[in-house]
């Protein structure tokens, strides 16, 4: 089935919604992660954080430059008291946003939507990136 306009803007929003979540759930374990084979991944998690703020800014951008209203909702959060298990949450998170920006980007192309595409080409090197200091960290 075709994707039109309106339910793009609707899957954004959703995008959206995983991009707040994401920068919570970084926040809150990079400050309660612990021992020292995390040190370097706790540092690394604020900047993912960061990015993953961008990211939520170029897609509201986005979702607006298309005639919709970005959302203030927040997806799911994940937390833990076991460090190892905190990085496997973000690491999901992380193949969630990498499967879900490939599906918006053929999205965007189909809808000739070229530059919105290109931005979300960066989110997705980016969203990789996190994934392999993730999986570093993890010894994956």
């Amino acid at each position: 089935m075709p994707i039109t306009k309106t339910k793009f803007i609707t899957e954004l929003n959703k995008d959206l919604e995983w991009e707040f979540a994401a920068a919570i759930q970084y926040i809150q374990h990079a400050a309660v992660i612990t021992g020292p084979e995390y040190d370097t991944i706790a540092k690394e998690l604020i900047v993912h954080s960061n990015e993953e703020m961008a990211h939520a800014v170029m897609v509201a951008t986005a979702i607006t430059d298309l005639g919709g209203i970005p959302t203030i909702d927040v997806e799911k959060r994940n937390v833990s008291t076991k460090s190892k298990t905190m990085l496997e949450q973000d690491l999901a998170g992380e193949n969630l946003a990498i499967k879900r920006y490939k599906e918006r980007i053929a999205q965007a192309r189909e809808l000739s939507e070229y530059g919105i595409s290109r931005i979300l080409e960066d989110i997705l090197m980016q969203e990789e990136e996190h994934r392999r200091d993730l999986m570093n960290s993890l010894g994956q």
